[in-house]
């Protein structure tokens, strides 16, 4: 595993020191750049620098000075937009510049939607006579202002605090309190609690349950590179059994514990040693993992796709039965929180995942539906597989976890196809019965309310062929979204198999299915990612229309694909039609429509070639010939 910087590897941190006028910004700055204060100080100074060695984390620092006039407000605003941390300033001495906090800067950062986290400091604490309690004041504006990390009062002239002003200021960059903590509530947030369970089921190693003495001192060695003594493994427990008794057992230290034990380390200003825990263990800033973590061959032709292996199919059936705890082979939601409690959260309650598989009445999802979902997020995005399979347990790379296929330009000149999942892109006009034919594969029953599809939607089911299962993906592409799907030349890529659907009692849909088949069978041959295409005619319990019928023949036999495939959504009447989307996708040579264009290019290409035959031919002849002649002409010379 990578040696991983307690600080994420940034290569500097720039702060931005911004405030009004004679608040003490560029007299903070030449202080803690000297280290000693100076009464001659320009305005505004020019970028300083501090070098990585100025403090423990080793990361150099820019701190840019600003100028509060009015004509310098846009330049403000770029330096503001390029800052990891803001140092927002105020004089002790002069109140009206601490309520221009709240009226002015900090709504200011608002609207300039300023991300970073604020450090508000109060300068010239020389100056002040009364007394002042700053918790007490101050709390009322970090409760409306979130983005205050903390506040504290400094003096440049007597060299108080000023470089702790700027050490907080790089530490809320380098590790920063709001991914971890909740502030308001006193407790570990979601995500965080999440990647610590992780840490601690990786680091429990005998998987009792609770980390004991040896498995603590390993996980402090991994983390810190230094062993704790028996005398601190026995003081750090004491704590804990003290403040929490669930969070000890006689195992060792718990999860409820140890998560505890991180809870305790940032309330007491030491947040540096949860994020180094977390860095060490491949989190980044959002508490995900790194990209370096998910090591997926980048470089792949866009006609690729991606399906998990074996032996992670095989991974997720036998984690699929630990968490299926009343062995009904459902997996109900309570379980399926379970299993994805080590990931930053579950990834198929958002869109395209969140309806993609068959459920249960009660939302359940069986072992095939299952391991249709991880075949879909695959397919779509291989890098948030493997981040997941990782969250969950699976400890090998993504070679072995991923397997890419071969292009399907090869498949179809090998005129055969090793892969087990399948991409079928669903068109048709509106109201043709796209939804319905995807919802059927689902085994969902059919529904006379009617709602257009507005977006993109997948499903994704086994079904049973002659050679075994298969996975079958339905992408649906609304009519509306086709010229914005073919804007991308390399959309048509994906697609293993397209199909047209149309409502067969209506001439008009018919004609508008067709006219979508030609323009995407063009496409095809522009791009050089063509596919095989099936005709569907939808709602044929309404009764087929006669034109439409003697048009589709015309159709199919122009283009040169299969006559249309009769179904019944409603009468449950599928005509084995997802057997037949997949048994066309397995033979990627057939099936695929031929404009008169393509014909056309087809046949200059084949004149093209054969006169280049006829040319190499001829060549040959005449160098068969020459060689001939020289030969005779040597013998006839030699003779006498």
């Amino acid at each position: 595993m990578p040696s991983v910087s307690p600080n994420g590897d940034r290569s500097s941190v720039r702060i931005v020191v911004v405030g009004d006028r004679g608040t003490g910004k560029s007299s903070l700055i030449a202080a803690v750049a000297a280290e000693t204060f100076r009464k001659d100080v320009p305005s505004v100074l020019p970028p300083t620098r501090l070098p990585a060695d100025y403090y423990p984390d080793n990361v150099p620092m820019i701190i840019i000075d600003t100028s509060s006039s009015l004509e310098s407000r846009g330049r403000l605003a770029e330096e503001l937009k390029r800052a990891d941390s803001v140092v927002l300033t105020y004089a002790c001495d002069q109140p009206s510049t601490l309520n221009r906090l709240s009226s002015f800067w900090l709504h200011e950062l608002r609207r300039l939607e300023i991300r970073a986290p604020v450090i508000v400091v109060g300068c010239k604490l020389d100056r002040r006579d009364e007394e002042y309690n700053l918790s007490v004041e101050m709390s009322p504006l970090m409760q409306q202002f979130r983005e205050i990390e903390t506040c504290m009062e400094c003096s440049a002239a007597n060299m108080l605090q000023i470089q702790e002003v700027f050490f907080f200021a790089q530490k809320a960059v380098l590790h920063p309190t709001a991914p971890l903590f909740d502030q308001e509530t006193q407790t570990l947030r979601p995500r965080c609690m999440r990647a610590l369970k992780r840490i601690f089921i990786l680091c429990d190693h005998d998987m009792d349950g609770a980390l004991s003495d040896d498995e603590l001192n390993e996980f402090q060695v991994r983390c810190f590179n230094a062993p704790l003594q028996p005398a601190e493994i026995v003081g750090v427990k004491r704590v804990v059994q003290e403040k929490l008794p669930q969070g000890v057992n006689g195992l060792g230290l718990t999860l409820t514990g140890f998560l505890f034990l991180h809870a305790l380390f940032i309330e007491k200003g030491r947040i540096e040693t949860t994020w180094s825990v977390l860095r060490q263990f491949g989190y980044d800033d959002e508490l995900k993992l790194r990209d370096s973590y998910l090591s997926i061959r980048s470089k792949r032709a866009p006609d690729q796709s991606i399906e998990l292996t074996s032996e992670a199919i095989e991974f997720l059936k036998g984690l699929f039965s630990t968490f299926d705890d009343d062995k009904d082979g459902v997996l109900r939601n309570s379980e399926l929180e379970d299993l994805f409690s080590t990931a930053p959260e579950s990834p198929w309650d958002e869109t395209p995942y969140k309806d993609a598989v068959e459920r249960t009445p009660l939302r359940g999802v069986s072992l095939s539906g299952f391991l249709s979902e991880w075949a879909l997020m695959t397919l779509l995005d291989p890098a948030q597989s493997i981040a997941n399979l990782i969250y969950i347990g699976f400890n090998c790379d993504a070679a072995s976890a991923l397997h890419i296929n071969k292009r399907r330009a090869v498949d179809r000149k090998m005129q055969k196809t090793d892969r087990n999942v399948f991409q079928c892109f669903v068109f048709g006009p509106k109201s043709a019965g796209k939804s319905a034919l995807l919802m059927s594969l689902l085994g969902r029953p059919f529904s006379e309310n009617h709602i257009s599809t507005m977006s993109e939607q997948y499903v994704v089911n086994v079904v049973d062929q002659h050679m075994g299962k298969k996975t079958l993906v339905l992408r649906e592409i609304p009519e509306d979204g086709v010229q914005k799907l073919l804007s991308n030349k390399e959309s048509l890529a994906a697609c293993d198999v397209a199909v047209f659907i149309y409502d067969s009692s209506s001439e008009d849909s018919f004609k508008r299915a067709s006219e979508l088949l030609r323009i995407l069978a063009r496409e095809g041959e522009e791009t050089g990612f063509c596919m095989p295409c099936l005709l569907i005619a939808a709602k044929n319990d309404l009764g087929a229309s006669s034109l439409a019928m003697k048009d589709s023949a015309k159709l199919c036999l122009d283009l040169g694909i299969d006559a249309p495939i009769p179904i019944s959504v409603k009468e449950r009447d599928l005509n084995n039609v997802f057997s037949r989307i997949i048994k066309a996708a397995e033979h990627p040579h057939l099936s695929i429509p031929e404009t008169d264009i393509g014909r056309s290019r087809k046949r200059c290409r084949k004149l093209v070639n054969r006169s280049l035959v006829c040319l190499s031919v001829g060549a040959a002849v005449t160098f068969v010939g020459l060689a001939a002649y020289r030969v005779y002409a040597a013998r006839k010379n030699a003779a006498s």
